[in-house]
């Protein structure tokens, strides 16, 4: 992308949830507003809904993406820091780790957990130089944004030539039985977990959570908007048929 060409429209992660907020505008203010008040709470579910497996498979997933001590790592969306654990747990220094989220109440949680620099902001528009990251992450977070194309311009930007981008979401399966297994877990079980910390909060996020995995658009869509970005080689790797790993890099000069 040189600038010189136009803009491509938007692609928003999903259609507007209006049983949540009334109006699509007010959207990233409600959406803040619930992790806010959520956060204390955060890494607790995380460890519920996935059996304790959440830590291994971030620290896993960043490994085989090939991060290593010495790369520089920009985490968007970083909550309370768990993909950013599993950076410090591979040897970085927290220096290297940069943490950036909108939500005020994650970082708080974040900074009492994790000894990483934390800036507030929109993956969006990055407060960041461009070419200043070897690595750019987003755990979990990629149904909260409002255009995809604009992200992943974005991380395309701060990212040296040759860096990587490594997204995890999860995926709605594609098998009718898989679907409605999920859709079991994520709107009865995992609510019913949240209701253990008595705090309807933390319930009505894992409602909205899983109406933004429902809504989702496909696996395609998102390698698309990485390719409109000017990303190379977006790929998609799977674990478990609901985990995506989705990948690609900044092109070197030639």
């Amino acid at each position: 992308m040189t600038g010189l060409e136009p803009s491509p429209p938007p692609v928003a992660p999903h259609q507007p949830l209006r049983e949540f907020y009334a109006d699509p505008t007010t959207r990233p203010t409600w959406v803040r507003g619930m992790f806010d008040r959520t956060a204390h709470h955060y890494d607790w579910i995380s460890s519920a809904m996935s059996f304790g497996s959440d830590k291994w498979y971030r620290q896993h997933t960043l490994e085989e993406a090939g991060l290593q001590p010495g790369l520089r790592v920009l985490d968007v969306a970083t909550g309370t820091g768990l993909v950013a654990a599993g950076a410090l747990a591979l040897g970085l220094p927290p220096k290297d780790v940069v943490g950036l989220d909108p939500s005020f109440g994650m970082l708080v949680e974040n900074r009492r957990l994790r000894p990483i620099p934390l800036l507030r902001a929109m993956g969006e528009t990055l407060p960041l130089r461009s070419e200043s990251f070897d690595f750019v992450t987003m755990g979990y977070a990629l149904r909260h944004v409002a255009d995809l194309v604009a992200l992943f311009a974005e991380f395309r930007r701060v990212l040296k030539p040759g860096g990587k981008v490594l997204i995890l979401e999860i995926t709605r399966p594609t098998s009718r039985l898989a679907m409605a297994g999920m859709r079991f877990y994520m709107r009865g079980v995992v609510p019913g977990l949240a209701r253990l910390r008595r705090d309807p909060e933390l319930a009505r996020l894992m409602e909205y959570y899983w109406a933004t995995i429902e809504a989702c658009v496909p696996p395609a869509t998102i390698l698309d908007a990485l390719g409109q970005a000017g990303l190379a080689e977006p790929r998609r790797g799977v674990y478990g048929g609901i985990f995506s790993q989705y990948t690609a890099h900044r092109q070197r000069a030639r």
